[in-house]
């Protein structure tokens, strides 16, 4: 009854009522209690009426929760549909919200007593202003300064209110309004300036009252941004800001505004400005905090302002130099000044705390970037002069001068820049290759999970301490060989000490000259191999193991230049990979794979001094070496011995080599097929089908890296496999067909191996549809079950790897491909969905995207086995099956891109099922598989567009495709496709004006009126579309929008930005997050930056280039 009542919005709400059913939703009653409360206020927040009671429901309860609802609701309304009000009830409204914040914040009691409630009203009437101000409130920023200066506490709040609209104009507006509007929102609140900067220099001297200061320092950090600059410089403003600095209870504002000044750069006008500014500052600042101090226990011992002020001079620091710090080069004593507040910053980036760090790091980059490229360009005059700030043609003579001036400036920051290399050695952060670290309790562990973080710092540490080398490679190798001195000597042994020092020598890879980096690290192995050899106990060597391995795979150059390092270096990781201790042998297989990879063809060759290539010597001792390996690590293991063995040119050699290679899970392979010739059964046992499994996945681990030269081994294997599925080849094929099957083994060995590879994933296959048959759904979980799907799988996952990696072999293709088209996918096709391996989708997506066109003719029997049973499979919802998800689609599109023809001659009813199982996968909230679909379907359009039945295909589905995507792309769950969405409705508008389409769009049966042309249908049928979709939007803005799709179609540029500032009127993606919308400019940054590191030795470690390097 009461909920009724509370529904009932034709007469004032009963505010009592509403008082306890919110005190319900947030009280400590039942479960059932507060769900019915959620379902009232939902009901009552989703009431288009329920804001004309707003007004009623302030002026009636005294309950704070109660405002809050009544004040969420009044927000909805003000987002949504505040231009759609009539005016005077926006007015009203406006009237009635200034009216309760001057009531409120006229009092002191009230405003302090009512602070969090004025402060959303705040809120509110700053959502209200970015629809009113200017044009239809053009008084309010007049309105405001002469309500300040009425009241200390109004004037507090006012403070507060511009400090809001600056925020919400300059730093949350992108992705908020239109483009359009944040201009002129700009330009207002730019224009009015002068009242708002008399009255905070009206304030500041003449009040005494902390909070109001406070309050005038926050606005004024909001707005120093963007003011123009005379309003700080020729003011009295910046002398007031620095007599506060000083003053304990004001510092941190104070220090935070003029960090503020200190970030901003228009030129040299102001530039003795900020000398004297910095002069005073520096002044004051030595008498706060003496340069000596040590902020690494000031931080660790101070409380929440100290270390505020700490973190807020670091801000200061940084934003003054990266905006400032050439002016402080001109001249002798502003140099002193300004080597002192290096010293702070280098003094504060020993602050163990990752904020502050953060700060200082990012200026240390920049500035040590800056550098190295003046350096660097040396050669290039222009860029020269440029790098130096000097704006001027370039004359006869001036080469010399500004090479003089780059070297004088190096000379200037080379103390600073020493005690940077030591700083950056000290706390250096872990690469991502490390896996043995120190946990919380000081036990030296393997790492479970990766902190992305911390890989983030490294990778920003690194590249400023290639630049610091480039700078002082001299300096750089003098500092890192001390330290490691003092690691051997005891001096400064601990595990972080002698962590940070390898991950630095590691960082500098490939910044030397060759010969310097040779010296280098003969120096730095030797050393550490000494200090693994005298340092006891289990935890300190595996430290020790640890940094070795880190610091060899960060240099295959010098490994391949000098043989018996790289021979030694590779022994002492097989010695790593006995050692049981948590992540070593981890940490040496991987290093050893990285090594191989790089410096392969060095193993395969006689070297001076040997009798035999290393890789042989390896094979003959390669039980021993593997013997303490787990079953991953042995993988592991096998994939960097087959890079080796890729290495060998000699065929004959090249297959002795892999012969030994597989001869031991050749040899466990003939144990178990000699138990199986007594008894088949024994393949049914769980630790059998372990080995089998295991033998696989090493076999799969061999191909990986042989690729075309495994052909041999995978020849091989399953011979002896023969005589143990006899009975499942005869029960599969019958007699005859096994015996016709054993003549085509004799003359064709790969047709019949693939032939028994099918059999046994057929046989488990069996297996697994019988136990869950019988078991039901929780069948598939049992361990036996399991088991035998990871052999399945993984049968399936050796064929994939050989054929994706056979190059220049079509004829594999060809023998390996026909033998598995029935028995595997006729298995996908009957099989449970709960026994369907997800592997078959991705085989057949590897040999489509291999063999191309050639597999035309196989596409409708794929289609027929794995379409529709997937598709029921995965459309259920969002969540089950999501491994066959994406690698469905992944099928799809490899069908569409290389086997369009085969499309094209589908029946329309299976047509339609391939259009609208893409349409269900750009739905998806998963982004890889609706990015999947959405590039599938950009495929299918395109092709479409190029063939003969264009107008058929658009004229089924143009208008579909259209209001699907226009469906997604106002859905703020999909907007990371943001960019594909954008194409594909250019592709759809550009096509309807291109005139490939030589007929109506339109059903003639049901469209009366005759459109002149398909460009007028799309267009007047898209306005009808986002008019009945967004209600909110009148006709003629939704008008001019769709004008404006057919008027940028030509240009992406502008189409994107046209749809962007769509999605942001619509008030679809207001308040939130809309980085996804300019994901596609972040990309291209981060290309072009790649393209820079490249060009600058060492910035892209050598184990990141995908090119080989030559070893040879």
């Amino acid at each position: 009854m009461a909920a009724e009542k509370l529904r009932d919005l034709s007469q004032p709400l009963d505010v009592p009522l509403l008082d306890a059913t919110v005190a319900a939703f947030y009280g400590t009653g039942s479960k059932e209690e507060r769900a019915a409360a959620d379902h009232i206020l939902r009901d009552l927040q989703n009431n288009p009426e329920m804001w004309l009671q707003v007004v009623h429901i302030l002026s009636n309860t005294q309950n704070l929760n109660t405002k809050f609802f009544a004040l969420q609701v009044l927000e909805g309304v003000i987002k949504y549909r505040w231009n759609a009000l009539p005016v005077e009830q926006r007015d009203g409204m406006k009237n009635y919200i200034s009216e309760v914040i001057v009531k409120l914040s006229s009092d002191e009691v009230s405003f302090r007593r009512e602070r969090l409630y004025v402060s959303k009203l705040n809120i509110i009437l700053v959502q209200i202003l970015k629809h009113e101000w200017p044009a239809r409130w053009r008084s309010f920023v007049p309105d405001l300064v002469a309500a300040a200066k009425t009241s200390e506490t109004i004037c507090e709040n006012c403070m507060a209110i511009l400090k809001l609209l600056s925020e919400e104009i300059f730093d949350f507006s992108r992705g908020e309004m239109t483009q359009q509007k944040i201009k002129e929102l700009k330009q207002s609140l730019n224009s009015e300036f002068q009242l708002i900067h008399e009255l905070c220099l009206y304030v500041l001297p003449a009040s005494q009252r902390a909070e109001l200061i406070r309050a005038t320092l926050a606005t004024l950090h909001a707005f120093l941004s963007w003011i123009p600059l005379g309003y700080i410089f020729e003011s009295p403003l910046l002398e007031t800001l620095l007599n506060f600095f000083p003053v304990l209870a004001y510092r941190n504002l104070t220090l935070q505004c003029l960090t503020e000044v200190s970030a901003l750069s228009f030129g040299d006008f102001y530039d003795m400005q900020y000398v004297k500014m910095y002069s005073i500052f520096i002044v004051q600042l030595q008498a706060i905090v003496p340069p000596t101090t040590n902020f690494l226990e000031a931080y660790a011992n101070g409380n929440n302002e100290e270390q505020a002020f700490i973190q807020n001079l670091a801000l200061f620091f940084t934003s003054f130099y990266k905006s400032h710090i050439r002016v402080l080069e001109s001249s002798q004593e502003n140099i002193s000044l300004l080597l002192m507040g290096l010293e702070y910053l280098i003094n504060i980036s020993y602050v163990d705390d990752t904020e502050v760090f953060k700060v200082c790091l990012d200026y240390w980059n920049s500035l040590v970037s800056e550098l190295f490229e003046a350096h660097n360009n040396l050669d290039n005059p222009a860029a020269s002069a440029s790098m130096m700030g000097l704006q001027m043609p370039m004359l006869p003579g001036m080469v010399d001068g500004l090479g003089s001036q780059v070297m004088q400036r190096r000379q200037l920051y080379a103390g600073p820049l020493s005690k940077l290399r030591l700083l950056m050695i000290c706390r250096m952060a872990k690469p991502e290759e490390v896996i043995v670290v120190e946990d919380e309790n000081g036990n030296v562990v393997r790492e479970t999970m990766k902190d992305n973080d911390v890989l983030v710092q490294y990778k920003i540490m690194r590249e400023t301490l290639i630049y610091l080398a480039h700078l002082d490679h001299e300096d750089t190798e003098k500092q890192m060989l001390t330290k490691l001195s003092k690691q051997l000597s005891g001096e400064d042994w601990t595990w972080n000490n002698l962590n940070t020092l390898c991950w630095a020598i590691g960082s500098v890879s490939g910044s030397m000259v060759e010969e310097q980096e040779n010296r280098f690290l003969v120096m730095v192995i030797r050393d550490l191999l000494n200090l693994c050899e005298i340092t006891k106990g289990k935890d300190n060597k595996a430290i020790i193991a640890s940094n070795i391995m880190y610091v060899v795979g960060q240099y295959p150059r010098f490994l391949r230049a000098h043989w018996k390092f790289l021979k030694t270096v590779v022994n002492k990781l097989f010695e790593f990979m006995h050692e049981t201790h948590p992540g070593v042998q981890d940490m040496a297989c991987d290093t050893f794979l990285k090594i191989v990879q790089k410096c392969k063809r060095k193993f395969v060759i006689v070297q001076v001094g040997e009798n035999e290539p290393f890789v042989s010597e390896l094979l003959t001792t390669l039980r021993t070496t593997i013997v303490d390996l787990q079953p991953h690590q042995i993988h592991s293991f096998y994939e960097s011995v087959g890079q080796m063995i890729l290495a060998e040119p000699d065929p004959l050699k090249r297959d002795e080599y892999l012969q030994r290679l597989m001869e031991l899970p050749n040899q466990k392979w003939a144990e178990i097929i000699g138990q199986a010739r007594q008894s088949v059964d024994f393949l049914k046992d769980q630790d059998v089908i372990r080995a089998v499994l295991n033998i696989l996945q090493t076999n799969t681990s061999a191909a990986s890296s042989l690729g075309t030269y495994f052909l041999k081994q995978i020849s091989l294997i399953f011979l002896d496999m023969l005589n143990v599925y006899r009975f499942v080849l005869i029960f599969l094929f019958s007699e005859s067909a096994y015996l016709s099957l054993h003549k085509k083994f004799l003359s064709v060995s790969i047709f019949f191996t693939i032939e028994i590879l099918v059999a046994c994933h057929r046989m488990y296959s069996e297996l697994i549809s019988t136990s869950i048959a019988q078991g039901g759904p929780y069948a598939s979980r049992t361990s036996i079950v399991k088991l035998l799907r990871s052999v399945k799988r993984e049968t399936l996952k050796l064929i994939e790897t050989f054929l994706d990696k056979a190059e220049d072999q079509p004829h594999i293709g060809k023998e390996f491909v026909p033998p598995m088209m029935d028995p595997v996918l006729g298995d996908y096709a009957r099989n449970l969905p709960d026994a369907r391996e997800s592997e078959v989708l991705s085989l057949f997506a590897t040999i489509i995207n291999k063999y191309k066109g050639t597999m035309i003719q196989d596409v409708p029997q794929i289609f027929e086995a794995v379409f529709q049973c997937t598709l029921e499979m995965i459309t259920k919802n969002f969540e089950d099956y999501p491994e066959h998800r994406l690698k469905f689609f992944s099928l799809l599109r490899a069908i569409a891109t290389h086997c369009f023809p085969a499309l094209i001659h589908l029946s329309s009813e299976q047509l339609k099922l391939v259009m609208d199982s893409i349409i269900w996968a750009f739905r998806h909230t998963e982004r890889n598989i609706a990015e999947t679909g959405l590039n599938l379907l950009l495929e299918m359009l395109k092709n479409f567009k190029a063939s003969e039945f264009c107008n058929q295909f658009y004229r089924t589905y143009f208008l579909t495709i259209e209001q699907e995507i226009f469906a997604v792309l106002t859905d703020t769950f999909h907007k990371p496709g943001f960019k594909l969405h954008v194409l594909v409705l250019q592709q759809l508008f550009c096509l309807v004006e291109s005139g490939s389409l030589t007929e109506p769009l339109w059903d003639a049966t049901t469209v009366p009126y005759p459109y002149p042309n398909n460009g007028m249908f799309v267009r007047e049928y898209t306005i009808k579309l986002l008019s009945s979709s967004f209600p909110n939007m009148t006709t003629t803005e939704v008008t001019q929008f769709v004008g404006g799709l057919f008027e940028s179609r030509a240009d992406l540029s502008s189409f994107k930005d046209h749809i962007r500032d769509f999605l942001v009127q619509s008030k679809e993606f207001s308040a939130q997050d809309n980085k996804d919308l300019y994901a596609e400019e972040a990309a291209a940054q981060r290309e072009r930056e790649r393209q820079r590191m490249l060009s600058i030795p060492g910035l892209i470690a050598p184990n990141e280039i995908q090119d080989e390097m030559v070893d040879s």
